[in-house]
């Protein structure tokens, strides 16, 4: 299939039809809001994808989501570097902190830097009954004792915190008093919202409330070219591969959060001109306020392959002076050759082969330019925790007759995968190894399949390589796909 081959919308529909069948009649009444294919726009309208979003998942049917817990920890706190991150409650959520997504940083570990560490209260039953207020207060005075160069502390509650009513803020408060250090509760327990959406929001209010005009940043002069990259959390070195640039383009990144960053860092971000957002669905909150307190504007900007770099690029030069559209136009004038290079050698191996994405985040429209840019076709997406909003932004990246699907289940995902065919499924860990199983190739695209990065030119060589060894590997003319066995 070609860029220009339409995408079978009747066949789409027919599929979903099919895979509702299976449903008793009231799940499968509800799944229907969930699951359609994209609708054209009217004249010049992108194609709209109207599906139902941020609602709670079927009771009984299996979804891939995360919890606000995972959303605050796992992906806005959890990568500031110069932070400890207490895990509060019991230890099985707190094995969650190990290791983190990849999210790389400069710094010692366990000195300066505490990315990858698991710190945890390990909430037993006893601070259930009695509560673990005072456990937290102990814990905190060891942390700074066994990590003298930690900036500060955030506490991410996990459900039994919120069950047992601990007061986590009047801790944090009595200990940032004492110390002279931040200590930021956050109120993310697990069962808060739908999914990890709203853990994103808390944890923004948490830096609205405890870091922005509380916290001292560090001390410069403010210029008339400052930017702040918000949502990027440098999963594979991503956030790097963005830095490089937009200072090749004359701007100066004062702060980058929350890959990579410090609270000094987060501090910084009122004192630029303009907050560039990469990560829409986790850090739109913290981008609107600002925009609203401190008259900052802020644009959400997509560096996945260098149709969508160009135009970013541009975009963002165009919030500023002459001389950095100029630079800007340079920029990109210096690496046409590198992707010329890149798409003569992968382009002819991966053109017109098919993808299907069903990841969290802003992955689901961002990347479908890159694979474009490669001549590859995205035949379906969805993502796990999106609102309308971000589905309305989608309609933008993709054509009529995309398969669009919400909340996607286990059994509806396979589904689509058996019926569509595609060459590629772009996914998580959970979906990874039952659809290599099936047959068909796989990337895991919430952290790059221990690859990356994946933003920026550099990023997009990486990208182009990772995706030809995922279709083009030999071993999957070794299998046989289930239905091709039936």
């Amino acid at each position: 299939m070609s860029l220009d081959t339409p995408i079978d919308q009747a066949r789409h529909d027919q599929i979903i039809e099919e895979v509702l069948a299976a449903y008793p009649e009231k799940a499968a009444k509800k799944r229907r809001r969930h699951l359609t294919t994209a609708q054209a726009g009217e004249g010049d309208e992108a194609p709209s994808c109207g599906v139902k979003s941020n609602v709670k998942s079927i009771p009984g049917v299996m979804t891939i989501r995360g919890c606000a817990y995972a959303g605050s920890k796992g992906v806005v706190w959890g990568p500031v570097k110069d932070m400890v991150h207490i895990s509060h409650g019991p230890v099985g959520c707190g094995h969650y902190s190990w290791s983190q997504r990849r999210n790389y940083y400069t710094g010692t570990t366990g000195v300066d830097s505490f990315v990858t560490m698991q710190v945890t209260s390990d909430f037993q039953e006893r601070d259930i009954v009695f509560g673990g207020d005072k456990k937290l207060g102990t814990m905190i005075d060891e942390i700074y004792e066994l990590f003298p160069l930690a900036n500060g502390i955030s506490v991410q509650s996990e459900c039994p915190i919120g069950l047992i009513g601990d007061d986590i803020e009047a801790v944090g408060k009595a200990k940032t008093q004492e110390t002279g250090k931040a200590v930021i509760p956050v109120r993310c327990e697990g069962f808060r919202g739908v999914s990890q959406s709203l853990g994103h929001h808390i944890a923004n209010d948490a830096i609205r409330d405890h870091v922005l005009d509380k916290v001292e940043g560090s001390d410069f002069t403010p210029g008339p070219y400052d930017v702040t990259i918000i949502g990027d959390y440098n999963i594979g070195g991503d956030a790097w591969a963005s830095r490089i640039l937009l200072e090749e383009m004359g701007l100066r990144v004062i702060s980058s959060w929350s890959g990579d960053a410090t609270l000094k860092e987060m501090a910084n971000a009122p004192k630029g001109k303009l907050n560039l957002i990469h990560c829409y669905r986790s850090m739109n909150y913290i981008c609107r306020h600002m925009e609203e307190t401190y008259n900052i504007p802020w644009m959400e900007y997509n560096f996945f392959g260098p149709s969508q770099i160009e135009a970013s690029l541009r975009k963002i030069a165009a919030h500023f002076d002459a001389a950095i559209q100029e630079k800007a136009e340079a920029v990109i004038a210096k690496y046409r050759p590198m992707v010329d290079a890149i798409n003569a050698k992968y382009k002819p191996r991966l053109e017109g082969k098919t993808v299907m994405l069903y990841v969290g985040g802003l992955r689901p429209r961002h990347v479908i330019g890159a694979y474009e840019d490669l001549g590859m076709e995205v035949v379906g997406t969805g993502y796990e925790f999106a609102h309308n909003d971000d589905y309305k932004r989608t309609g933008e990246y993709i054509k009529q007759g995309t398969l669009v699907y919400d909340d996607v289940t286990g059994y509806e995902l396979e589904k689509f995968i058996e019926q569509v065919r595609p060459n590629l499924v772009g996914s998580g860990i959970k979906e990874k190894y039952a659809i290599q199983k099936m047959g068909v190739p796989f990337r895991q695209m919430h952290s790059w399949d221990y690859s990356g990065p994946y933003h920026g030119y550099d990023g997009y060589a990486i990208f182009a390589r990772d995706m030809d060894l995922a279709i083009n590997n030999p071993v999957w003319s070794r299998m046989t796909a289930p239905w091709k066995a039936a």
